[in-house]
């Protein structure tokens, strides 16, 4: 986490770019929902699912799509309203993971895909395991960009030498089980590897919706974004780039009634 002031500008820049994230950012395979239902220990069909800091709703209407009974938790204007023009009839709710509008024991799963970072642990994981009923199970999953490779590598580097204290790198962004230990909880862990292929225009539109970039003026961010393109040209001179990406799951799940 940022410090406050890094984090509310951080966190308040998607909704500028919410339309730039809805159409670049990558989706998940289908794999990620048959690890996530057998570390939970039930399947998504029929499950009550929080799904927060939803942002335009890619991981909400792919789990609507496995069955849940889904409701989008966001607290960003912008984003929510992208949220409502690209997942028609999925329900929105306006919070944050820190203070859930929601009662007791009233959902089956919470999940975090791509955002549990912007929440404040001590808060919302207390917040989920209110939420969730017995036996069930708070998941956060990460697409992360595979560092591994060399055309990644030298892009992060890149990016961390022009922007000092806001990019992070594409290594975790959260050490999220260290939040989870002090908690009664079951926790399991997958990782996935997988990959897309898209131009290198949607790549540099990906990166438009990363924070590091978001919060930046239109004037700041163009000529590193013109560097990129041109790195990516030289690496991809057919204009399509294979994008290798590390998708890190942890499900923590709450003690059985019976247990």
């Amino acid at each position: 986490m940022t410090d406050s002031t890094d984090y509310r500008r951080l966190a308040g820049s998607f909704g500028g770019v919410a339309a730039e994230y809805d159409r670049a950012r990558p989706s998940y395979p289908d794999e990620l929902f048959d690890a996530l239902e057998r570390l939970a220990g039930r399947t998504l069909k029929g499950a009550r699912v929080l799904d927060v800091g939803a942002g335009t709703g890619i991981a909400t209407r792919l789990l609507a799509g496995r069955g849940a009974d889904v409701i989008a938790v966001e607290p960003t204007p912008g984003m929510g309203a992208q949220f409502l023009t690209s997942s028609p009839g999925l329900p929105l709710v306006r919070g944050d993971g820190d203070d859930l509008p929601f009662h007791d024991g009233s959902a089956d799963f919470v999940t975090y895909a791509q955002a549990f970072h912007w929440t404040h642990p001590e808060r919302s994981v207390p917040e989920a395991i209110r939420v969730l009923r017995p036996g069930g199970a708070l998941a956060t999953w990460w697409n992360v960009k595979d560092s591994g490779v060399a055309w990644v590598a030298a892009m992060g580097e890149r990016l961390a030498k022009a922007l000092t204290g806001t990019y992070h790198g594409y290594g975790a962004v959260n050490e999220i089980v260290s939040h989870l230990a002090p908690h009664d909880l079951r926790i399991g862990t997958a990782t996935l590897r997988w990959e897309r292929r898209v131009t290198v225009d949607h790549v540099i539109t990906d990166l438009v919706s990363r924070s590091y970039l978001a919060s930046l003026a239109p004037e700041e961010r163009a000529p590193l974004l013109a560097v990129e393109r041109e790195a990516l040209l030289a690496e991809f001179p057919d204009g399509w780039v294979v994008e290798p990406y590390v998708l890190d799951l942890t499900v923590a799940r709450t003690q059985d009634a019976t247990a």
